[in-house]
């Protein structure tokens, strides 16, 4: 046979998913059903996290910083490995006192030792208005915008659907207690807005339910059945190339 008719299959490219998050279970919430579609391709998923979220309790007694801090991180990685997730990588600040710091320089080598096709994080907002939540987006924001990363950056959003319809459910469980201006999105502004599938959705649960000290107790406030659709659909908006605006440090 002639070698004009023999022909090598192209490679598929792998591409890189790259999430900073404040606490462990933000990136379940935010971007689980992400993650799990990476993996499902055979993509590269990498999660960064700058707490342990060791304050996160209301019963510090039971709990103390220093026992939560090891409870929630075997959680965290229970979660994503739930998502076939095994790339994580901890910067080690305390929870609650992000704020305090910029590393923004700690980000730009990650992004550069990684080198992501699609960072993920907080907008500006830092969506429940949390200041761990800020400042990981400012981190993020000006240590994308400084890098030569070729890039995309998304920030994680809601839309006025989301509110429309789970607006009760989000002020009986306090979500927005701190946070003024809940983010909303016009769905013609967005990057990418996904309802998720049931196979991609039965990721998400098993990777939010593996926070177990986190989300146990709103899942018996709403739910089963209700907590899986109030965080079925992931949206997410693009980042403009610029230094943020807020830089203190």
């Amino acid at each position: 046979m002639s070698s004009k008719y023999l022909t090598t299959p192209p490679i598929p490219t792998r591409r890189t998913l790259l999430g900073v998050w404040a606490h462990p279970d933000d990136e379940a919430y935010m971007s689980a059903g992400l993650m799990a579609e990476f993996r499902r391709r055979g993509d590269r998923v990498v999660v960064v996290t700058a707490t342990l979220g060791e304050h996160g309790t209301s019963d510090p007694a039971t709990w103390p910083p220093a026992r939560l801090a090891a409870l929630r991180h075997t959680e965290l990685r229970n979660s994503l490995a739930a998502l076939d997730v095994d790339e994580l990588r901890l910067l080690g600040y305390e929870d609650g006192d992000c704020e305090r710091h910029d590393a923004t320089e700690t980000i730009a080598r990650h992004i550069a030792e990684i080198q992501p096709d699609l960072i993920v994080t907080f907008g500006p907002d830092g969506m429940t208005g949390h200041p761990d939540h800020r400042a990981v987006s400012r981190w993020t924001t000006d240590a994308w915008a400084m890098s030569e990363t070729a890039s995309d950056l998304w920030y994680a959003t809601l839309t006025p659907e989301f509110h429309r319809r789970w607006g009760a459910t989000s002020d009986r469980v306090g979500l927005w207690a701190d946070q003024p201006e809940p983010p909303s999105t016009e769905t013609a502004d967005l990057a990418q807005s996904t309802r998720l599938p049931g196979a991609l959705l039965d990721l998400k649960m098993a990777a939010l339910e593996a926070h177990t000290s986190q989300t146990q107790p709103l899942i018996e406030m709403v739910g089963r059945a209700t907590y899986r659709q109030w965080w079925r659909t992931e949206s997410f908006r693009a980042a403009e190339r610029m230094l943020s605006p807020v830089t203190t440090r």
